[in-house]
């Protein structure tokens, strides 16, 4: 399954809203607050792609086949590079194949270690130890407990 990376300003609205308004995709993010607008939507894509001028990288759109699969990529979190990846429903069996692609581009980047946040409600864990990620403990970001990974290499 080939997928390609796009900036999140590419994607039209409508597009976003169906991803970040299915109940299946909000019920892993706790830290979006509410039903997304359009206007909403603009403006987290917008201040997603700032992080590559910020930070020297940062996530993508990801389209599988042409059509909207998710973002990901990755976000400066305190000393961290942190590895974010949200998929559409339909796409949930490509996370292992689009994370090492993000890996294969972390060196390019500049980006050392890499750290993943996954929500309690994010139970099926046992993928990452292949990805070569291992737990490292828990933390709290704006009141909501993550369980943190880290890559090994």
């Amino acid at each position: 399954m080939p997928f390609t990376l796009h900036p999140l300003s590419d994607v039209p609205a409508e597009d976003w809203l169906v991803l970040l308004n299915h109940p299946d995709v909000v019920r892993h993010m706790p830290l979006a607050d509410g039903q997304w607008t359009a206007d909403a939507v603009t403006d987290w894509a917008k201040a997603k792609d700032a992080q590559w001028l910020k930070n020297g990288y940062g996530p993508w759109s990801i389209r599988i086949d042409g059509h909207l699969a998710g973002w990901g990529g990755f976000q400066r979190e305190g000393d961290d590079a942190d590895l974010a990846l949200v998929l559409h429903p339909a796409h949930w069996g490509h996370g292992a194949e689009i994370v090492r692609g993000f890996m294969s581009r972390r060196a390019a980047l500049g980006i050392g270690t890499v750290t993943i946040l996954l929500p309690p409600s994010r139970s099926r864990t046992r993928g990452l130890a292949r990805l070569g990620f291992v737990r490292e403990g828990e933390v709290t970001l704006e009141g909501q407990r993550f369980v943190k990974y880290r890559s090994l290499g």
